[in-house]
């Protein structure tokens, strides 16, 4: 890979199997500069724009970028010297959220024209994508989900909406005057929007047949009013990674299966370990590597029985008898108390019932004589006499919050996840 390079005068030469580092802000054009990469075999990396110098450099020195793209003329001159759209010969090289350390690149590598092909005809399958709909896109197109959305609604022909950074008035206004069909969000998208409808009314949703969320757990309140306010059969949650989808699952599932995640995607399966660790085994085009990470790419892998192969980014869960799956949360979250397993987010499903409570996290903090002690922050009006009294009564004493802390907002990503590390500092 050549070192990178800013334009726009001289472009470098770019070929099959180089990256493309994308430091701009989501746009049309730059939906289409990943879709113009992709055709000519070429990997972007899109990056949140507001990265630091010094962010940059830490997590593009190991990805080998052959071109760094940081303004919109840039990307202009980019897009002029690229093929015109066809079919992506692969996924972008998305970065991992990098709780844990420096920010992993998850490559799929070139892939075959069947492959390929095979890739994208999954996404169209799963979710329907046609000429005649229009994507309304509410989060940063740097992310997986939401530029796999839009990527996946331009090759069915159909066109996107991008109302910019996310404004409730503003997606509001876009709902009435572009009458889009389908949405991708995240909770706490949800839950501005239904605060803002509070105040100016709910618009006209009846020309949505598909609101797809995940990202994090959604309040149950939340879950029940969106399925309230869209279109009977629209409204979906799915659980997947930056490394890979897993599970798909119909909103009118889980009002029968409260908390479940949905089952396999078609094509996959999932199995789980005795620890609880999940497994989901994937067609050999949803294959990856972790850029430059051998030994973590290794540690996500496993060779099956049937010649297949299964991957695992440390989720922990459940698979009950109809193959639905439940999370229990990510290991890195687990709390050990008293040598007891407490998952976090079994306990945030039960709280967040509580009356009062409006959002609720998990987490735990280093204790003496425990080793972690559970403790919870919670957003809303219920007091702490009251939600020590409502854990008492439905959860065991190993799961109970030993400490409260009240504030206005948990403190997230942008992709909508509690940051759990913040909360135990």
């Amino acid at each position: 890979m050549a070192h990178p390079t800013d334009l726009p005068t001289d472009l470098p030469a770019l070929v099959a199997g180089d990256r493309v580092a994308l430091l701009v802000p989501g746009s049309h054009a730059y939906v289409e500069g990943v879709w113009r990469l992709l055709t000519a075999g070429i990997f972007p990396i899109p990056l949140d724009p507001r990265l630091t110098a010094s962010e940059r450099t830490r997590i593009l020195s190991g990805l080998s970028p052959s071109l760094v793209v940081t303004t919109a003329a840039e990307l202009a001159a980019l897009l002029d010297s690229l093929p015109e759209p066809g079919l992506p010969l692969g996924r972008p090289m998305h970065c991992t959220s990098g709780t844990t350390g420096v920010p992993k690149g998850v490559f799929s590598g070139l892939l075959s024209p069947a492959d390929a092909t095979a890739l994208w005809a999954e996404e169209q399958s799963l979710w329907g994508f046609t000429s005649s709909d229009v994507n309304l896109v509410l989060s940063p197109l740097y992310h997986s989900a939401p530029l796999r959305f839009g990527l996946g609604t331009l090759l069915a022909g159909g066109r996107l909406v991008i109302p910019g950074p996310f404004d409730p008035a503003a997606v509001t206004a876009a709902i009435a005057s572009e009458r889009p069909t389908t949405m991708f969000c995240v909770p706490t998208h949800l839950q501005r929007l239904f605060a803002h409808w509070d105040e100016v009314g709910v618009p006209d949703l009846s020309s949505f047949r598909l609101v797809a969320h995940a990202g994090a757990p959604c309040p149950v309140e939340v879950k029940r009013r969106l399925i309230e306010l869209f279109p009977p059969g629209s409204t979906w949650e799915f659980y997947g990674s930056t490394e890979g989808q897993f599970t798909a699952c119909r909103s009118e599932e889980w009002l029968t299966r409260p908390g479940t995640v949905g089952r396999a995607r078609p094509g996959r399966s999932m199995s789980v370990d005795p620890d609880g660790t999940l497994w989901c085994s994937v067609p050999p085009f949803a294959s990856f590597t972790y850029s430059g990470a051998p030994e973590k790419t290794a540690a996500a892998w496993r060779d099956l029985p049937d010649g297949g192969r299964a991957f695992s980014v440390g989720d922990l869960g459940r698979i009950d008898a109809e193959g639905y799956v439940h999370l229990d949360g990510r290991r890195e979250d687990l709390v050990i108390s008293g040598g007891v397993n407490v998952y976090p987010t079994e306990v945030e499903q039960v709280l967040g019932e509580c009356p009062g409570v409006v959002e609720v996290a998990v987490f735990g903090v280093p204790d003496a004589e425990w080793g972690q002690r559970v403790c919870a922050a919670v957003v809303g009006t219920a007091t702490e006499a009251e939600l020590d009294a409502y854990a008492r009564a439905n959860l065991a004493p190993p799961k109970r919050p030993k400490s409260w802390s009240f504030v206005d907002a948990l403190p997230r990503t942008l992709t909508g996840k509690v940051l759990r590390r913040e909360l135990g500092t």
